[in-house]
């Protein structure tokens, strides 16, 4: 936890920020985890992992955004990829993040813009999920998506493993037969609101995933990490869970190997394909929980 703490808060300083996002030798890194920067990228993408047995989630990235054009230009950008999907026989759903949509602004402004989108996906059978932000935003996510959630069954939402709260969110979840999307988190969060190390972020996922896949509707088990992933298959065949009331997740760029076995083992996978001008945050927080990730980006750096 140290480590993303620190990668992180290096991350956002200008000086380092102005030297990742504007060096010409950083964008093969970036390329690796980061579909593009358009539309067109992305469809790319998920097509190519189509062609491999993979569906997707696309996200427009972006977040803390507090102004109102700058909001509406992103719910325009989401009509615009759902009927894109869906022309391209996609297994369409998308992924977002309040603050985004103008959460920060006005809630009945971001909740309006989110129905649109769910209105638009709805029109082409696709689905929504909304991403969980840092834990500041939780508790408003959660009220949003409940508020919502009775009217949009195509709607789903993202429960964070290291956070002391998520037993009880997911307990409540699981009982309106939410889709719930279980990753460990990947914000700095201090030790009052999370669990502070490694172990007990692993101990937690592992109880939040047995509860999910026994009572869930359809959740997405969101993991790279292969002794989680070996324990999640081992449960459900043990209690005869079949592949299709699941689904594996993960990040674009990360562990295509492990992506792969797994379809050829015949569980479903979605890849969470990321593009837009706005990747550098997304970047940081992808090289910040993995180590792996980071001592990838460094040995291009330093060769």
């Amino acid at each position: 936890m140290l480590t993303r703490a620190v990668v992180l808060k290096v991350a956002s300083l200008p000086p380092v920020r102005h030297w990742i996002t504007r060096g010409r030798p950083f964008r093969k890194l970036v390329d690796r985890f980061v579909a593009g920067e358009c539309l067109a990228d992305a469809l790319r993408v998920a097509s190519q992992l189509r062609s491999r047995g993979m569906n997707v989630s696309i996200d427009y990235l972006g977040e803390s955004v507090r102004d109102r054009q700058m909001a509406e230009s992103v719910v325009e950008e989401y009509l615009r990829v759902l009927p894109a999907m869906a022309q391209q026989g996609l297994d369409v759903q998308v992924s977002l993040k309040l603050t985004q949509l103008g959460l920060d602004i006005d809630e009945a402004f971001c909740k309006q813009n989110l129905e649109r989108i769910l209105q638009r996906a709805g029109d082409v059978g696709g689905f929504v999920r909304i991403d969980m932000e840092n834990s500041v935003y939780t508790q408003r996510t959660l009220d949003l998506f409940y508020s919502l959630h009775d009217r949009y069954p195509n709607l789903g939402v993202v429960i964070q493993a290291y956070l002391y709260r998520s037993e009880a969110d997911i307990q409540q979840l699981v009982g309106c037969r939410a889709s719930v999307r279980l990753c460990k988190g990947a914000y700095a969060e201090p030790a009052s609101v999370a669990y502070p190390k490694r172990r007990q972020v692993d101990e937690a996922y592992r109880r939040l995933m047995r509860n999910l896949l026994l009572h869930g509707h359809r959740p997405a088990i969101a993991t790279h990490d292969e002794s989680i992933i070996r324990d999640a298959i081992a449960f459900t065949r043990e209690n005869d869970i079949p592949p299709q009331r699941f689904e594996f997740e993960m990040l674009y760029g990360i562990r295509r190997d492990l992506q792969e076995q797994l379809v050829a083992q015949g569980y479903q996978m979605r890849v969470y394909v990321p593009y837009g001008e706005a990747w550098y945050p997304y970047f940081t927080r992808r090289l910040a929980e993995r180590p792996a990730n980071l001592f990838f980006f460094l040995r291009h750096v330093l060769r």
